[in-house]
């Protein structure tokens, strides 16, 4: 966690979290909770937050155009992008790299494209032009470039902050600047589907109608496909690449049976994100103060993201036997 002086969230539990957390929300908004003083749960949260609504609103046409096993792929492939531009940073003599040896922002977002189009490139080509099936070619892509990602990994970056964290996350470590690019993304995520939300939308529903109208489906494909890229960048340290597949994807899952408009959609997905998120988070500093056991906060969040999911399926199917019964 970040260091402080004291944790206003240190012993307590679900109840009185949520009490502590709403007080503070108040001063911050109020102006008397400086930006600088937020404690650890409270970029935890903020993090998570972010990256929940970008989640939902991805996974949301993610999930309506059948792409998760792409976006999946994608969440694991970046992370080979990003050790690319290490090693190459680095070999340039380490002057574009941080004081940390951590890559910056711009470096990060160009791996992540890199990584987006080796990836989408190498599928396409083993499904168009190898005759392999789609399922398998991405399966065959993401677990060949994973897999040479965590041996790069073992070999090169073993000193710097590029190990476990990408790949599995560590949302206790999390600073006010993985808010602050958590954020960035979220606003680009945010900008680019309000200038072209009814593009994606018509391409979502009905890729032929979008060609008949001229549209190009399959640019909102690629576009598609680069904000997820973007995204799991932001989400490396909080949920790392194992992880974030749940965020893209669940939130929808959870509310789709409920509603039948995108907008709502993407509303309620984006709802259930911040439940969970915020549980997630308690529940692990619950957990801490009564019992003293330390528990992943991201491995939380995903936990309750598929109590969720359970509990919506379950209700679903009991009010389908009631229709049909009735």
């Amino acid at each position: 966690m970040m260091s402080i002086a004291i944790n206003p969230y240190s012993g307590t539990h679900l109840f009185s979290f949520l009490w502590v957390f709403l007080q503070r929300l108040a001063q911050l908004v109020t102006g008397q909770l400086p930006f600088s003083e937020l404690a650890g749960d409270e970029v935890q949260l903020g993090v998570l937050f972010l990256l929940g609504i970008s989640g939902a609103l991805l996974g949301s046409f993610l999930v309506l155009r059948r792409m998760t096993m792409m976006a999946n792929s994608l969440s694991h492939t970046v992370l080979l992008g990003l050790v690319a531009a290490f090693l190459v940073l680095q070999f340039l003599g380490g002057s574009y790299l941080g004081e940390d040896l951590q890559i910056r922002l711009p470096e990060l977002l160009l791996a992540a494209l890199f990584a987006s189009c080796v990836t989408v490139l190498a599928t396409e080509l083993l499904t168009h032009g190898g005759g392999v099936q789609e399922d398998a070619s991405i399966g065959l892509v993401f677990s060949s470039l994973f897999a040479l990602a965590v041996l790069l990994v073992t070999l090169y970056t073993r000193s710097v902050h590029l190990g476990l964290e990408a790949i599995m996350g560590n949302a206790d470590l999390l600073t006010r600047d993985d808010l602050l690019l958590a954020g960035q993304v979220l606003l680009t995520n945010a900008l680019v589907f309000g200038l072209f939300w009814k593009e994606m939308k018509i391409a979502a529903f009905d890729s032929a109608f979008a060609r008949c109208l001229g549209l190009g489906p399959q640019k909102f494909h690629y576009l598609l496909m680069l904000l997820t890229a973007a995204t799991s960048v932001a989400a490396f340290r909080a949920v790392g690449v194992l992880l974030l597949l749940a965020l893209l994807v669940a939130p929808p899952l959870i509310v789709r049976p409920w509603t039948k408009r995108l907008h709502s959609l993407v509303a309620l997905a984006s709802l259930t994100s911040l439940l969970s998120s915020f549980l997630g988070v308690a529940l692990t500093r619950h957990i801490l103060s009564i019992y003293g056991v330390a528990l992943s906060t991201s491995g939380m969040v995903v936990v309750v993201l598929g109590l969720l999911l359970a509990l919506s399926l379950s209700l679903r199917a009991v009010t389908q036997r009631k229709t049909a019964l009735a």
